[in-house]
């Protein structure tokens, strides 16, 4: 079964993730920006969500890790919890 780890920063606004996005184009460190942006817990780790299978993320988030280029931030990304921008880090 395929896994990956990734990391994201989740943000309630389509808005407030294209600021975000535009804001790594620039060159800004995504760990720091996810601690402090992101509303979810991951923040704590810079949005690093670890290993995980395929199916275990909701399918627009497992979409973009299993198909999209990995160490390319995605994104904004619409799912239930808000929007993400996420970074695949590996996937096997």
């Amino acid at each position: 079964m395929s896994t990956a780890c990734a990391r994201h920063i989740l943000l309630k606004t389509e808005a407030e993730a294209k600021k975000i996005k535009q804001q790594l184009a620039q060159g800004k460190d995504f760990g720091q920006l996810a601690k402090r942006h992101s509303s979810c817990p991951s923040a704590k780790k810079g949005g690093n969500l670890g290993e995980f299978r395929r199916g275990q993320m909701v399918k627009a988030f497992d979409d973009v890790v299993f198909k999209k280029p990995i160490l390319t931030v995605h994104g904004p990304v619409k799912t239930k919890f808000g929007y993400h921008l996420i970074e695949t880090i590996y996937r096997d």
